[in-house]
């Protein structure tokens, strides 16, 4: 695992703000797909750090489900209800990554209907466009929020890269 696949691509270098935002964030996107390439289900299950329950196939979960919470917040609509996340159990994108094909389908085709969902909202949301977090009060931007997504997928790309190496040897950028 040592070039990355043809579709992740580097962002352009003279790109305007928004342009450059979406594109690394796409960029951590199709690295962490990368990471997840190529494995069982019991590969994509596995906790490979005994202290942890992260997994692959969690981090996809989660990801999914931070996708949607943001996303929603940057289109002011209704926040949907979690896709893993329930008041009674609130980690169960991890606690819920299981060896099962049809979990691991389900996680790819909920993660990337959040990203498609994601892309069409920032694609028609200006970047100053701002709400306010309920849970703190304070005004958020599009630009913020694009920007943490961005820090999120780049330090949970760095655990798959543990979880990947611990699963069967590769490693990657």
């Amino acid at each position: 695992m040592t070039a990355g696949p043809p579709y992740r691509t580097d962002p352009a270098g003279d790109a305007d703000e928004k342009t450059s935002l979406l594109a690394y964030l796409d960029y951590h996107r199709a690295t962490l797909r990368w990471k997840c390439e190529n494995l069982t289900p019991e590969q994509l299950a596995t906790r490979a750090v005994p202290s942890s329950t992260l997994s692959l196939l969690g981090i996809v979960r989660h990801l999914a489900e931070v996708e949607r919470g943001w996303f929603d917040r940057v289109a002011q609509v209704e926040p949907r209800p979690g896709i893993y996340y329930t008041k009674a159990e609130p980690d169960l994108d991890f606690d819920g990554a299981v060896a099962d094909p049809e979990v691991v389908r389900q996680a790819y085709a909920d993660w990337e209907a959040e990203i498609a969902n994601a892309r069409d909202v920032a694609e028609r949301t200006p970047l100053e466009s701002a709400f306010v977090r309920q849970r703190t009060g304070e005004r958020v931007t599009h630009r913020w929020v694009l920007l943490h997504l961005i820090e999120e997928y780049a330090r949970h790309n760095g655990h798959a890269d543990l979880l990947r190496e611990a699963i069967d040897g590769s490693t990657g950028e």
